[in-house]
């Protein structure tokens, strides 16, 4: 949960939204592909009903997503995005980019049974970027 709050970093700053949302979403995508299993972990004890998490996440992970939503309605204030409801959008960041680890087997049955290259898994994380970033009424160039 610490590796997922740092990746959200530059939406404590004053960037810009496709800048924040970019960085955010890339990281992200960087943590399922290099610790899969802590989002697996994340999965089931939420699955589960939160039995060793509940209080973090009634506090710590609360307070965070308050602030995430902070920045993202400022941004919709100031009309840099278009009108989201701001935590429909992070929970969409997350199912998106953590169903790369949760679901990798499936993406790798799905890909004729071979697991994502380092540069298919590069073109999927530029694509859930422009995705997401459409979302909002941003544009975002495919690298």
């Amino acid at each position: 949960m610490q590796d997922w709050m740092e990746a959200a970093e530059a939406f404590k700053t004053n960037a810009e939204p496709d800048f924040a949302l970019s960085r955010y979403i890339e990281a992200k995508m960087d943590l399922s592909r290099r610790r899969p299993y802590g989002s697996r972990v994340w999965a089931k004890e939420i699955m589960s009903g939160a039995p060793l998490m509940e209080d973090v996440l009634a506090t710590t992970l609360k307070q965070w997503v308050d602030e995430c939503e902070t920045t993202i309605n400022r941004w919709i204030r100031e009309q840099k995005i278009a009108q989201v409801n701001a935590k429909a959008l992070l929970y969409m960041i997350w199912a998106t980019t953590q169903h790369y680890a949760d679901f990798d087997r499936q993406i790798e049955l799905l890909n004729d049974g071979s697991a994502l290259s380092d540069q298919a898994y590069a073109e999927k994380k530029q694509q859930v970027i422009s995705l997401i970033l459409a979302s909002v009424g941003l544009s975002h160039a495919v690298e």
